[in-house]
């Protein structure tokens, strides 16, 4: 039986494919039906992405007969950058790797064993490498994206420690708060505008009044310095505007806890290290706090062990655990 079109639709996506009579008087009967396959299976690609689908029955284009599309359920946005090369991760090796340079780093520097602390900056990596790294004792763990922290933070247990070490849209400080709590939200370590702070401060007020404790909690930030000067980076400057956020905070925002700076400083510029100790002793004074109250988060994979010798008490470690990032399925 001649058709004189035919038309898929799937109404949830919008997607409509179709190849009109006259294109078979133009091209010719198997042409059409060449079309109509590469269409077919063109459109069970994009469809098998996705888990609901209307029934459909076979159909056919000339003399050629289609299955119906079998859907086959989406992977998740946590598993969607698991590739073959991650599965091939020693995460427990190369925790234990980089606890070891850090403890030879704390000695080599005459400082405290237990000094500082480990952030395994998991962004974009699927739950199985998370999971994979608590294992082996780590709590602590780094997120640059809210959405993708609100996820995991439900399917991670409770005793892990959040870090948000991202820049963060005062638009997303409500729901951030709120869905992953106080109990699990350890730091927002990239505050640099009192805009950001004051909706913070506004969410871990609701947060506390909602969740019913008799204790009230606050959240824990760390002022964001761009000790490099470099535009590309945020963060205060070092000097009188750091000491300025830091004040109005204090003064203003009862329910945030000043825990200390944070850098990512330039490439190569271990300077960068140094503009944040000092800008840590000027916020101290500032706030009539003992140095020592003041966290240093600074150091990254490529320069953590020079951080841990210029005083940092946080490390934020991703790659050399993890392995390369894939931000190609990266759903914000």
């Amino acid at each position: 039986k001649k058709i004189s079109y035919y038309t898929i639709v799937w109404a949830q996506s919008r997607l409509t494919f179709s190849c009109p009579f006259s294109a078979t008087m133009a091209i010719g009967r198997r042409a059409v039906v060449a079309f109509g396959a590469i269409n077919y299976y063109r459109l069970t690609a994009a469809f098998s992405a996705h888990s609901k689908l209307p029934s459909s029955r076979p159909f056919c284009i000339g003399s050629q007969i289609f299955p119906p599309f079998v859907p086959i359920r989406k992977p998740s946005a946590l598993s969607a950058s698991f590739s073959t090369m991650e599965h091939q991760v020693d995460i427990a090796a190369n925790i234990s790797s980089v606890k070891q340079r850090m403890d030879d780093a704390i000695a080599s520097n005459d400082r405290l064993n237990g000094s500082v602390r480990l952030v395994a900056v998991s962004k974009t990596k699927p739950l199985e490498l998370l999971v994979a790294a608590y294992e082996t004792g780590q709590r602590h763990f780094g997120e640059n994206y809210a959405q993708e922290l609100m996820a995991k933070s439900s399917e991670m247990p409770d005793d892990v420690q959040w870090h948000f070490i991202g820049p963060l849209q005062s638009n997303k400080a409500a729901p951030l708060v709120k869905t992953v709590g106080l109990n699990k939200l350890a730091c927002i370590e990239t505050v640099s505008t009192m805009k950001l702070a004051s909706k913070l401060n506004r969410a871990a007020e609701t947060w506390n009044e909602e969740s019913g404790i008799e204790e009230t909690k606050k959240l824990g930030i760390y002022i964001q310095v761009n000790t490099s000067g470099e535009e590309s980076k945020s963060g205060v400057s070092p000097g009188e505007e750091v000491i300025h956020l830091a004040k109005e905070i204090s003064s203003e925002c009862p329910m945030l806890s000043i825990d200390g700076l944070m850098t990512i400083g330039a490439p190569g510029d271990y300077s960068c290290f140094d503009t944040l100790v000092k800008c840590r002793e000027d916020v101290a004074a500032a706030l009539g706090k003992d140095v020592n109250d003041l966290e240093l988060s600074m150091g990254m994979s490529g320069d953590f062990e020079v951080a841990i010798a210029k005083g940092a008490t946080s490390v934020r470690v991703g790659s050399t655990i993890f392995g390369e990032r894939d931000y190609s399925n990266l759903s914000k």
